[in-house]
């Protein structure tokens, strides 16, 4: 066992009710109880040893640790640095009756939620946007973040809708960059577009539309501030989107492909829209 400074605070998982704090990790594969009370509660999971670190790195605070007990000198840089945190531990199917799940990541952590940005300070710090309408499937948000926070997306702005990037699923298929990159839930959608616009930015969609032009016909200067629409994996841009936005456009597709999942594209978009230098 690695050397932490307070052993005491190590407890092993062995009654799933003895402890009120264990109740943040139950049945955590029960993904629609999670989705609303962990924002509720002021809290997300973060699941695997790589997101952990990569969430207490950005500044976000943990109330406990869960993992298992072959996983303890993965983590004990963290442990020390937030020592009353307390440490469960348990053998695999301790954890899998406790979660629900087979946990083969290292380790889980329950987080406090920090405050959320202020959506005018993102914007007025930003040039390149993309906008998350109603996206409803965690691992396309997950995959989505991570093409945004590698190509040099500065921000993302998700709609009421949308799933939460710190669910534990999206945080994991991101490889823990949703904690690097800013992002903000947008109040009222799609009326804060005007909120956009006053801030100078050019706002695209990506939908196949009568009028939308291949992505690469739009030019895309160091002078200008861009936003890129990407929408709901069924219907995609809503129409009332669509009406108040500058241009909509599509990736030119052969072979009578009609279009790429919402993932793929979104990493071709982003690819256009950071690739001119900017300041």
């Amino acid at each position: 066992m690695p050397e932490i400074t307070n052993p005491e605070r190590i407890l092993r998982v062995e009654d799933l009710h003895e402890d009120a704090r264990l109740d943040e990790y139950l049945r955590l594969s029960e993904a629609h109880l999670r989705m609303r009370t962990d924002v509720e509660n002021g809290l997300y999971i973060a699941e695997s040893t790589t997101v952990v670190n990569r969430a207490i790195n950005a500044g976000h605070v943990p109330r406990s640790f869960l993992l298992a007990e072959k996983h303890l000198g993965q983590l004990t840089e963290e442990f020390e640095r937030f020592p009353e945190a307390p440490i469960f531990i348990g053998d695999d199917q301790q954890l899998q009756d406790l979660v629900g799940f087979h946990l083969h990541r290292g380790a889980m952590a329950s987080m406090n939620r920090p405050a959320p940005l202020d959506l005018s300070e993102v914007l007025t710090a930003s040039s390149r946007i993309a906008i998350l309408e109603d996206v409803a499937d965690h691992t396309n948000l997950g995959a989505i973040m991570r093409s945004a926070s590698g190509l040099g997306v500065d921000a993302v702005l998700i709609t009421p809708k949308c799933v939460d990037p710190w669910y534990r699923r999206s945080a994991r298929v991101s490889m823990g960059t949703v904690f690097d990159l800013p992002w903000v839930r947008l109040n009222s959608w799609p009326e804060d577009i005007q909120i956009l616009k006053e801030h100078g930015y050019t706002m695209l969609a990506m939908e196949l539309t009568e009028d939308a032009v291949p992505l690469n016909a739009v030019e895309i200067t160091q002078a200008k501030k861009f936003a890129m629409v990407l929408g709901n994996e069924g219907r995609g841009v809503a129409e009332q989107t669509l009406a108040l936005v500058d241009q909509a456009v599509m990736i030119p597709m052969h072979r009578e492909v009609s279009s790429l999942n919402v993932g793929a594209a979104s990493a071709i978009a982003f690819w256009h829209l950071c690739s001119a230098p900017r300041n």
